[in-house]
């Protein structure tokens, strides 16, 4: 399995978040590397490290997610690989729900949340985005 971080969507996941998705709330799984220093694309200087970069953007997009209809679900330093193997662990663990996939993409394409991701740009040097739904066996449906 490769495993690569990224800052942003590929071509194909572009076209695949304008789709329908999952006829159910969405859970949004974010693996989190942070830079060591943070690095403004507009050139700013900033004596703010990836991690403290990064803590801006959340604080802003919680605001968004509820204004969306979603919500902060969890968040958390990342302290041990229990079972696995990779070469770099990530650095933090966040979850956010959305109610839909489009909900998730009006979030994402709004003015409010182009002006606050300029912190995250300048915070992370990856991520992986994991699209999770409710599975009856861990949700007590059957």
């Amino acid at each position: 399995m490769k495993v690569e971080n990224s800052v942003g969507p590929d071509k194909r996941q572009i076209e695949a978040f304008g789709e329908p998705g999952p006829d159910a709330p969405i859970y949004m799984v974010n693996l989190l590397k942070f830079k060591e220093k943070a690095e403004y694309e507009d050139g700013r200087e900033s004596d703010l490290s990836g991690r403290e970069a990064y803590a801006l953007y959340g604080q802003a997009v919680v605001k968004l997610l509820e204004k969306h209809g979603g919500g902060a679900v969890f968040g958390g330093d990342v302290t041990h690989l229990t079972l696995g193997v990779v070469e770099d662990l990530w650095d933090q663990v966040a979850i956010a729900t959305y109610p839909s996939r489009a909900a998730m993409l009006a979030m994402a394409t709004s003015p409010e949340y182009q002006e606050c991701a300029v912190h995250r740009n300048a915070g992370l040097e990856g991520q992986l985005n994991i699209e999770t739904v409710l599975s009856g066996a861990l949700s007590g449906q059957t």
